[in-house]
This record gives C-alpha cells, sequence and structure tokens, in this order.
C-alpha cells in the first residue's frame, strides 16, 4: 500500500465521482476536478464564495457546490464547462443541499428547517416540502431512485413521509414511536426503512413501504445507545453500532440479533491475523509519501513505502482514552461498512486522527482527508504502480 502526493484541501470537500473516473476537492472557493490514474487537473472552477459543501450527481456528469453563509447553490457541468447554474434561496437561507438520484433535480433545506426546496434542472419547476426535521439523517432514497423518505417533526411529534421521485407527491405519511428521531435508511432493496431515536434510548424500528412497524429492536437501557447503523447490500444484515463499543447484527427474517462483536484492546484468539505496518525500502527511481499511522504527514514525496507484517499472538492494539466528561464524547462505533460481497463488516471505535476518507468504487484505492491536505492511497498492483509513476500536480 502507498500513498501519492498531498494535496492542498478545505472543509474535508474531496469526493471520488461515481463511475470512478475523477476526484473532486475543494480549495476555498475554487472546484478541482482530477483524473483519479494521473491527478492530473482536468477542471478548475470558480465559485462566488467558500464552498461549505460538494456532492457529485448520480450520473457524474454535475456537481453542485453549496455556500450556506451565502444562501447560494452553484452547479458545474463535466461535459459542457461554460455550462453553469446559480440557485439563490435569498432570505430563507440555506443550511443544507442535496441530489435527487436522477441527478436532475436538487434539495435544498432551508434555515430553521422550514422547508426543503425542490429545484429542477431540466424544467426549472420549484417544488416545496413542509416540516422536514433537523437531525443527522432525514432524508434517505431508495437505491432504484423511486422513492425518498423524509423525517419530520409537527407538533412535537415524530414522523416519516414518503415521497415519489418522479413527481414529488406524497405516497405514505405515519408518525414513528420514537423520542427524537435521529435518522432513518432504507435497505438496498428498498423494502425496508430503519428509523432510530436519539444516543439518549436505545431503539431501532423497522417500517414496510406502506408504514407498518415489522420490528422493534432495544439491546439495553440507561446508558446512551445507538451511532451508527449500516445495512448490508442484500439487505439481509442490520449493522447497529452503539456507544458501548460493540456491533449488534440483526438478520431480516425475525429481526433478532444474530451476532455481536467488539473492539478489545489485546487480541487473543490464535485464529485471527494481525497486520501492523512497517517501512520498506524504496523501488528505484520511484518516490512514495511516507504514512506512519495514525497521522497523514504534509509533506510532498519521501523515499519510503509501506509493508504489512503479520503480528504475534496475543497483539496488543494502540488505544486513545476518550474524554467522557464533555459532550459528544468519542466513543462508540462511529463508523460501519460493508464490503460489496457481504462477507465483511468494517467497524470504527473511538478517535481517528485521519478525519475522514472515501473509497473508490473498484475498491483499489482511497482518499485520505485530514484538516487542510489529503492523499490517495492505493494498493500496490502492476497497472497503478505505472499509473503513479507519472508527474503529479499541485494546486
Amino acid at each position: 500500500m502507498n500513498f501519492s502526493e498531498v494535496f492542498k484541501l478545505s472543509n474535508l470537500l474531496c469526493k471520488f465521482s461515481p463511475d470512478g473516473k475523477y476526484l473532486a476537492s475543494c480549495v476555498q472557493y475554487r472546484l478541482v476536478v482530477r483524473d483519479v490514474t494521473t491527478l492530473q487537473i482536468l477542471q478548475l472552477y470558480t465559485c462566488l464564495d467558500q464552498i461549505q459543501h460538494m456532492e457529485w450527481s448520480a450520473d457524474s456528469l454535475f456537481i453542485l457546490c453549496a455556500m450556506y453563509k451565502r444562501g447560494l447553490v452553484q452547479v458545474w457541468s463535466l461535459e459542457q464547462p461554460e455550462w453553469h447554474c446559480k440557485i439563490d434561496e435569498g432570505s430563507a437561507g440555506l443550511v443544507a443541499s442535496c441530489w435527487s438520484p436522477d441527478g436532475r433535480h436538487i434539495l435544498n433545506t432551508t434555515e430553521f428547517h422550514l422547508r426543503i426546496t425542490v429545484w429542477s434542472l431540466c424544467t426549472k419547476s420549484v417544488s416545496y416540502i413542509k416540516y422536514p426535521k433537523a437531525c443527522p439523517q432525514g432524508i434517505t432514497f431508495t437505491r432504484d431512485g423511486r422513492y425518498m423518505a423524509l423525517a419530520e417533526r409537527r407538533d412535537c411529534r415524530d414522523y416519516v413521509s414518503i415521497f415519489v421521485c418522479s413527481d414529488w407527491q406524497l405516497l405514505r405519511h405515519f408518525d414513528t414511536d420514537t423520542q427524537d428521531l435521529a435518522g432513518i435508511e432504507w435497505a438496498p432493496n428498498g423494502c425496508v426503512l430503519a428509523a432510530w431515536d436519539s444516543c439518549l434510548e436505545y431503539k431501532i424500528l423497522l417500517y414496510s413501504l406502506d408504514g407498518r412497524l415489522l420490528s422493534a429492536y432495544c439491546a439495553y437501557e440507561w446508558s446512551l445507545g445507538i451511532k451508527s447503523v449500516a445495512w448490508s447490500p442484500s439487505s439481509q444484515f442490520l449493522a447497529v453500532g452503539s456507544y458501548d463499543g460493540k456491533v449488534r447484527i440483526l438478520n431480516h427474517v425475525t429481526w433478532k440479533m444474530i451476532t455481536e462483536f467488539s473492539h478489545p484492546a489485546t487480541i487473543n484468539n490464535p485464529k485471527i491475523v494481525v497486520y501492523k505496518e512497517a517501512e520498506k525500502s524504496p523501488k528505484p527511481g520511484l518516490g512514495r509519501l511516507s504514512f506512519l499511522p495514525p497521522r497523514v504527514l504534509a509533506t510532498p514525496l519521501s523515499t519510503t513505502e509501506s509493508k504489512y507484517e503479520i503480528t504475534s499472538i496475543p497483539a496488543s492494539l494502540q488505544t486513545l482514552k476518550p474524554v467522557t466528561d464533555r459532550a459528544n464524547p468519542k466513543i462508540g462505533i462511529g463508523m460501519l461498512a460493508f464490503s460489496p460481497d457481504n462477507y465483511f463488516l468494517a467497524t470504527r471505535n473511538g478517535d481517528f486522527p485521519v478525519l475522514s476518507l472515501c473509497w473508490h468504487s473498484s475498491g483499489d484505492s482511497l482518499a485520505l482527508l485530514s484538516k487542510d491536505h489529503f492523499c490517495l492511497c492505493f494498493l500496490e498492483t502492476e497497472e497503478v504502480s505505472t499509473a503513479f509513476k507519472q508527474p503529479l500536480g499541485h494546486t
């Protein structure tokens, strides 16, 4: 595993295009689009203010850049660089912006979550959706793009509304048995909607497309509860990460727990193979960025590469003691990710100095994001190594 040159970055805004061909990053008010293979700059766009949110359309043809402080959204085209679109929410303000699955509608959430405005890039028409709830994960689309579920708050109660994305008409509306709805997520097959309560109460609810409650699950009471939720690609399993440092796997038949995983500080199981990263001598004529966990070095190039050695069991893992006497303690399972074939589940417990990361769709590389920089981390294959031997540009 090796690392590319380090590039400047603002607000952790760095994302691969859905088709895997491009890598977009933001530096202040500039949007930079690079070729994934060579990391050469293909397009450079200038926005009206500092970019606070950036998102690709599903077909990788457009990119939206949101400037929340000014209530503006600018849309750029990769096929026609001279084309652009500007959306101004005016006095209503702007706190969130996202694409619809068709890549031709933009959903803007106004200040105080008074409404969601749906803008059409094709017909220039506008639709309004009232009562969106201010929660971490309040909008979710089915994978086929047919339906959208929205978390709502009306009369001090939580609700979910399901809309048809083709015309944004209301399909279903039902209340949820939650004290403070924190998030919703469709199963990949679009048949089940998961809804979970805030961290103050461990409760996850499973609803059908018509709003029927299929099941409810609670692992424990009187302690901080759910922190992260993830569906397996096959929709057969639902992983629930919690503040107690454990991941519980629910099955799609009975919605009961079938197993749980924890994050021990010491690995004692002889069947588990533990790899430790170490440095190795560089290949002749090939420079690489040195990566010493758990931080990314902000230096242009180095003469070291990394390799992985098998560690003897028992193996002790490096841990950080979290500060628990402050709000939002950095404890519990904060990240869950299933492999595409459903065989593996990756989890993260506690703090992590690399602030964010995103996988390339091929699974051969990922972008590592720090506060002010990013670099590309890639597997050592002959094809990838040849591509990265080419000169790399700066911004």
